[in-house]
């Protein structure tokens, strides 16, 4: 009974958080109504999510969360560093393919947002086969070494988090 009315709970748990977040107050009507949300949206979806993600551990989640906004707050110290001190023909940016070993969508989905979310580089394709990530990246020296620190610092944890 209870999965039939929450098929995905984490989903419904994040649209209430969102909706709290965006209407910015905690009220009755609020919570009516970003439960109701919360309730429909995952049970209308549903039939498109034939299986549910399955987390490894959400506690490797919580972790990757907290570094993953550490990194962001470094990349804008970053990026306003470059923007500020660095004159615009010295700017050296790259195209950087990434051989991606992730297979679960969702994990790749996670890669792709993170690089994106982290100011300074975006995911721009993934391939036909899911296999390579193109990343371009507004300023660096070391191309292969932005293409490792992808590697090891996110697509390691994302593979202990999503199962394959």
């Amino acid at each position: 009974m209870l999965r039939r009315l929450f098929p995905h709970p984490m989903l419904s748990l994040t649209l209430l958080l969102i909706w709290f977040g965006l209407v910015n107050a905690v009220t009755v009507g609020h919570l009516l109504l970003g439960g109701f949300l919360a309730i429909v949206l995952p049970f209308i979806t549903a039939p498109y999510w034939p299986e549910r993600p399955k987390l490894q551990s959400p506690w490797k989640m919580a972790t990757y969360v907290l570094m993953v906004i550490w990194d962001i707050v470094l990349a804008n110290i970053e990026v306003a560093r470059v923007i500020l001190f660095v004159k615009p023909e010295d700017i050296r940016s790259h195209w950087v393919d990434i051989p991606i070993d992730l297979e679960s969508p969702e994990a790749i989905t996670m890669l792709a947002g993170t690089i994106t979310m982290t100011p300074g580089t975006i995911s721009a394709m993934l391939s036909a086969d899911a296999s390579n990530i193109l990343v371009h990246c507004l300023h660096t020296d070391d191309p292969d070494a932005v293409r490792d620190e992808i590697k090891s610092r996110y697509e390691t944890r994302l593979k202990e988090i999503f199962p394959c």
